[in-house]
């Protein structure tokens, strides 16, 4: 896969080179919890904590695609994938986050690294998605600094192993919710509910990026690509009210600048460290640390599903928390003042408004933010009622109708100068979807848990259209 700038979009179409793709993560699919010398993550430990995950399910056996792996890069041909984009279990590759890499953990990444490649489907490998060994967690997790030189350790081992064959990585998924989630509020692993533990996280996940980078670029062949995703939000305020802007300047920088500017300036926003100076003196940050968060990458990845809209915060009327988080606790550090409210528009299964805008509007604004740097979509989608009917068909017109509406948002950008490359549909199969269980269905690929039977939906048949002709219908 590689992420040269490809020929102008057409007025219904994507330009030629544009990467097609379609998304997972290992603890959500892979099963195997405690096969071939993979240990506990933080996510087996959480998943059995009474109450933390909804009808407590776990990721023991999820789509169990440990086994089912040739199955499902035969369905990702079917739909004519060009990319596909997946995470390693640190447990699995190395056991207790330290020590030696276990061979038959790298010896599984090997078989569906070389299925994919005889199935003509790049692989596009992700370091680190949310599931830290456990023993790493009991001394002291990322509020640990030492988690950031073991988790480069690790890149190290799956680099040597893999690197021949995988032309695209990317350290780490989504650190906002590792930090935020997993330690602001509590509802992911490890479930701590602490908003200083929260800042420090975030600061040794950025620290983890930037050593692991460098391991990267140490380790890969030169053409090898080196990336970060981020799920960014489109922060919107109610009104152009004072009140309501200087609540969005506040969430954006929590957000948006608190990763953005380390990443690509080397220094964090002085709104943020003013807004959070009550919370953390900020002295986990040591010298020469934003030199190595700030190591030159080549493509940022976006994860995008739903807009974040905010108010001033008005005592008399108090209102519910609306931004698409669970837990009683708000996973945002320091966002006194701040009302979260409902977008508008229909809603997934989650209760998350659709509103594709919001993609085209952090498309462009890292068109204009970060010039010249390739743009991925690395995750969009959305969870849905889904059912087989009597005949075993799965008919999701409302999925069909988000991706038609958010890919015209890509498309929009890519025709307004952004340089997006590819875009990873969210997600290939229905899996373990973190703290609501097997409840929630992402997938265009229905999954029976019970028989583990792989069902392609009416959307799976609609994604392949468009892969094929590289337009949208209608």
């Amino acid at each position: 896969m590689t992420l040269e700038a490809p020929t102008a979009p057409t007025r219904s179409g994507f330009p030629a080179g544009f990467v097609w793709g379609a998304a997972t993560a290992a603890y959500q699919i892979e099963g195997a919890a405690a096969e071939d010398g993979r240990t506990p993550s933080i996510w087996d430990t959480f998943s059995r904590r009474p109450g933390a995950v909804r009808n407590g399910d776990t990721g023991d056996i999820a789509a169990d695609h440990y086994h089912r792996y040739r199955e499902d890069v035969a369905l990702m041909a079917e739909l004519g994938l060009g990319a596909y984009r997946f995470s390693l279990s640190w447990p699995r590759v190395r056991p207790g986050g330290r020590g030696p890499a276990n061979p038959a953990g790298l010896d599984f990444y090997d078989r569906l690294v070389d299925e994919l490649l005889a199935r003509g489907i790049a692989p596009v490998a992700t370091l680190y998605h949310w599931d830290l060994p456990q023993e790493l967690e009991d001394e002291g997790g990322w509020t640990a600094r030492d988690t950031a030189y073991r988790f480069a350790e690790y890149a190290a081992l799956a680099a040597d192993r893999l690197g021949d064959r995988v032309p695209t990585w990317t350290t780490l998924n989504e650190p906002w919710c590792s930090a935020f989630l997993g330690y602001g509020n509590g509802v992911h692993a490890p479930g701590r509910s602490d908003p200083a533990a929260a800042l420090t996280a975030h600061h040794h996940l950025l620290l983890a990026h930037g050593l692991a980078t460098g391991v990267l670029r140490e380790r890969l062949p030169a053409a090898a690509q080196v990336s970060l995703t981020l799920n960014l939000a489109a922060v919107r305020p109610l009104t152009t009210d004072p009140g309501d802007t200087r609540a969005a300047r506040r969430i954006d920088g929590l957000a948006n600048r608190i990763f953005l500017d380390p990443v690509f300036h080397g220094r964090y926003p002085a709104d943020v460290l003013a807004d959070t100076a009550h919370l953390a003196d900020w002295a986990f940050v040591r010298d020469g640390d934003l030199a190595e968060i700030s190591r030159p990458i080549d493509a940022l990845g976006l994860n995008y599903y739903t807009p974040t809209v905010v108010a001033a915060d008005d005592p008399a009327a108090p209102a519910p928390r609306q931004d698409g988080h669970q837990g009683e606790r708000s996973p945002w550090p320091a966002d006194e003042g701040v009302r979260f409210l409902p977008a508008e528009g229909s809603r997934t299964a989650m209760g998350w408004p659709v509103d594709a805008d919001g993609l085209y509007e952090l498309l462009t604004r890292l068109r204009d933010d970060l010039p010249g740097l390739p743009l991925l979509v690395t995750e969009n989608g959305a969870a849905y009622e889904d059912y087989a009917d009597p005949s075993g068909a799965v008919h999701d017109p409302e999925r069909v109708a988000y991706l038609h509406g958010h890919l015209d948002a890509v498309r929009r950008a890519i025709a307004d100068g952004a340089p997006v490359r590819g875009y990873f549909l969210w997600s290939l199969l229905d899996n373990f979807e973190w703290a609501y269980g097997y409840g929630k269905r992402f997938g265009i690929v229905h999954v029976d848990f019970a028989s583990q039977r792989r069902t392609p939906k009416d959307s799976a048949h609609w994604y392949a259209e468009v892969v094929r002709t590289g337009r949208l219908p209608g």
